[in-house]
């Protein structure tokens, strides 16, 4: 189709296929500025690996301020557009409050993020240090993403934080919701393909392999027949889990106990309580307590 001939057919279009239009309304977040802010947080959380230079002790400080100043100018605008598409009486003010808030909890998110390259380091035997471990494995941008977007997603912040998790999620295959509540120590071994949904709760010293899923069970709807939205509908994972790969636990009401083991390849709709392992064994679901002191690797061959 000629362009003078395509021109006045998509302005049909616009007029005629509603729902994916945004004209005449608030100027939304942009895309290519919150990709800026996720590396520039990165910067932040680890000063002088991601440079083109090398950073000084002594240039720390004027080069943190300035990362700052320009995450903050960034953040209060973009955070503003947010809330003026929620149609908040008082974006600018209120952009202020919380970006302050947020940027607040840099320096807690940041202790947080050296458990996690601990966790991986520590469980990954073919580490060979702990920068190559923050060069170059993608669960260190999605989990440090996450942990920064859920800042955001606490405050009350629309639209920026899920852009910013799915940066991560564009760069690594890792889609880790802003909202699921994650403890220290979170390993994800290889990563892609990673799902953990939105009102998800994890615990500390947990580790997941390629393709897990924590997700929902079929939504519900109401008389209407929309999704119920702000239910609770994702899993919890109690402390020192291990979920093997493209192992799927589905539900709301479903709990992971501590010190559990979940094999590969295991679909779970139900809770387990701490020290159990699940796994598939001569074509059916097994599950049966931890044995006292049994490791990973002492499980079987059919869990890897």
């Amino acid at each position: 189709m000629p362009t003078d001939d395509l021109t006045p057919a998509l302005l049909s279009s616009y007029d005629r296929d509603g729902g994916i239009n945004h004209l005449d309304g608030a100027n939304l977040p942009s895309q290519d500025i919150i990709v800026d802010l996720a590396r520039d947080f990165m910067q932040v959380l680890f000063p002088g690996f991601f440079e083109s230079t090398v950073l000084t002790r002594q240039d720390a400080p004027a080069w943190l301020a300035a990362k700052l100043a320009k995450i903050e100018q960034c953040l209060l605008t973009e955070v503003g557009k947010c809330l003026r598409f929620a149609q908040h009486p008082e974006p600018r003010q209120q952009a202020a409050v919380l970006v302050t808030a947020a940027l607040a909890r840099l320096p807690e998110v940041r202790r947080t993020v050296q458990t996690d390259v601990a966790a991986a380091y520590a469980g990954d035997p073919a580490a060979g240090s702990l920068e190559e471990i923050i060069l170059a494995y993608p669960c260190v941008l999605a989990i440090s993403l996450q942990r920064v977007a859920h800042e955001f997603f606490r405050q009350g912040v629309p639209l920026l934080p899920r852009l910013l998790t799915e940066y991560a999620h564009e760069r690594t295959g890792i889609d880790l919701h802003p909202g699921a509540q994650i403890g220290s120590h979170f390993f994800i071994d290889h990563g892609t393909g990673v799902v953990v949904g939105e009102t998800t709760r994890i615990g500390q010293h947990v580790k997941l392999y390629q393709g897990v899923t924590l997700g929902a069970k079929s939504l519900a709807t109401d008389a209407t027949g929309e999704v119920v939205r702000g239910r609770k509908r994702h899993p919890d994972v109690g402390d020192y889990v291990t979920i093997y790969a493209n192992s799927t636990i589905l539900g709301g009401d479903t709990r992971l106990g501590e010190h559990s083991i979940i094999g590969a390849n295991v679909t779970l709709l139900e809770s387990l309580p701490p020290q159990s392992i699940a796994f598939n064994k001569n074509n059916g679901l097994t599950i049966r307590p931890r044995r006292q002191g049994e490791t990973w690797s002492d499980v079987g061959d059919w869990i890897i």
